[in-house]
């Protein structure tokens, strides 16, 4: 059976997709990059390869997400491609008449707009966690229960208190103060879910045309009371896809797809081999600009394989010999 991986790569989940020939999702696995963005590449392989049923032939590779020039080279990629465009070819191949992709991750939030089938704007946040999954997650931290129980709890409340989301520190004294007046923890916890919706929509979707169909993809889509606030927000229907938290790599899947078949080339896949394979990683100071980014270098043998991690892709793009 001949089968498509899409890889996508971000800073709080790596996620693998396989794709059949009818671009049906044949398995995937959803994991944790913890930091570790290698070792969680490799460890997708692993489990994907474990998943595959028998005689499985991988036609083509895609890799997306914030490391995906690092994916690409561990694994021979056929496609490199920005996780705008991987997110929205998921979106419309499962509902071609969506007009809006809500995409908020653990880090970083998007919003694209497409018209007739086409992307015809997008922004993106990656600097202020306020609109982001981390978000809830330190506030969850804090108050010593988990994600889920935290969106649990705050689906159930019937009086939200309004919580200052502008930023995670004024958040948390707020989240405090309402607590010292003896609020419910459910409404505060509402409270905050508003609170990040809020923020999303006057940041990411500041002077979008907001229009629906509108689908809401990420990780952050398997928190109801997101959901529930986002829909009295804008008083619209919000659409969750299934497996919306893996819909970049879904994405990276079905691009490759179309990409080999139309290109008639054999896969540049290093197979799943590569999982076993011991990388060097080092950084070093750039001094293309007054940034001064610390990058990061994947090496094998003395041999420069891919950098990342820098403010902007120059290195990214490069693999110079150490």
């Amino acid at each position: 059976m001949e089968t498509y991986l899409g890889i996508d790569v971000g800073s709080v989940t790596t996620k693998l997709a396989v794709l059949d020939e009818h671009d049906e999702l044949v398995n995937h696995v959803y994991l944790l990059t913890q930091g570790r963005p290698i070792d969680m590449i490799q460890e997708g392989l692993r489990e994907i390869r474990k998943q595959l049923p028998a005689g499985c032939d991988i036609c083509g590779v895609a890799t997306t997400g914030s490391a995906r020039y690092l994916a690409g080279v561990i694994v021979g990629a056929d496609l490199v491609k920005n996780e705008i465009t991987a997110h929205a070819v998921a979106a419309l191949h499962y509902f071609p008449d969506v007009r809006t992709i809500m995409e908020i991750g653990g880090q970083d939030s998007k919003i694209t707009i497409v018209r007739d089938g086409i992307v015809t704007d997008f922004a993106m946040n990656t600097v202020c966690a306020a609109g982001t999954g981390s978000f809830l997650d330190h506030q969850a931290l804090r108050l010593d229960m988990s994600i889920e129980e935290l969106s649990q709890r705050a689906l159930v409340s019937s009086a939200p208190v309004r919580i200052a989301g502008r930023c995670t520190v004024f958040a948390e004294s707020d989240m405090v103060h309402k607590q010292q007046m003896g609020h419910r923890v459910e409404d505060i916890l509402y409270g905050l879910c508003q609170a990040l919706v809020r923020n999303y929509l006057s940041n990411v979707g500041l002077g979008k045309d907001i229009q629906p169909p509108i689908m809401f993809q990420g990780g952050v889509a398997f928190n109801q009371s997101i959901i529930r606030a986002l829909r009295e927000e804008l008083s619209m229907e919000i659409i969750v896809p299934p497996h919306h938290e893996i819909m970049g790599a879904i994405g990276a899947a079905l691009l490759v797809h179309e990409e080999m078949a139309t290109g008639g080339s054999s896969s540049q896949f290093k197979g799943f081999d590569q999982s076993e394979v011991k990388y060097r990683t080092s950084s070093f100071e750039c001094k293309a600009c007054p940034n001064n980014c610390e990058v990061a270098r994947l090496s094998l043998n003395g041999k420069a394989l891919a950098h990342w991690g820098g403010r902007c892709d120059i290195w990214e793009r490069v693999a110079a010999t150490e």
